[in-house]
């Protein structure tokens, strides 16, 4: 089985994404769509995983005033367990390591509590309380990019 994750750069790939997001958040986890898309859609770097071929998860990255936030991690039922997710997590660190200004930021998401395990394999930390969004509870999570020399 092999596992690939490419960078987003299609219309195609969108609609790949948007509708893996759709089955993982909206179907499955009942978020509200517009609590699911958002401004950021178009600004955001986002990522496609594909196992064989098939579009099988997602996530993006960007920057915000707190720094780098990853986000909308999303694998489809069928394909979990494999390791789609932690492929995921190391195209997007490896992707944002490249960025040139990226160099010495923070790195934070809001971890689903049943991935927290998945982020903290990455060197990621929790970071204050529980808190809920979109009715799912989440914990903050930090990882420091280190200053390249």
């Amino acid at each position: 089985m092999a596992i690939e994750v490419i960078p987003v750069e299609s219309q195609s790939d969108l609609d790949d994404i948007f509708r893996i997001r759709e089955v993982v958040f909206v179907e499955e986890q009942e978020v509200d769509p517009d609590e699911e898309y958002d401004e950021f859609e178009t600004s955001a770097r986002h990522f496609k995983a594909l196992v064989d071929g098939v579009p099988a998860g997602t996530a993006r990255w960007r920057f915000t005033d707190k720094g780098i936030k990853l986000e909308r991690f999303a694998v489809l039922k069928e394909f979990r367990g494999i390791g789609v997710g932690q492929a995921l997590v190391e195209a997007v660190l490896a992707d944002i390591q490249q960025h040139p200004d990226s160099n010495g930021n923070t790195c934070y998401l809001h971890a689903q509590v049943s991935a927290m395990g998945l982020y903290e394999k990455f060197g990621f930390q929790k970071e204050g309380d529980l808190f809920m969004e979109c009715n799912i509870s989440h914990y903050k999570m930090k990882l420091l990019i280190p200053a390249r020399v």
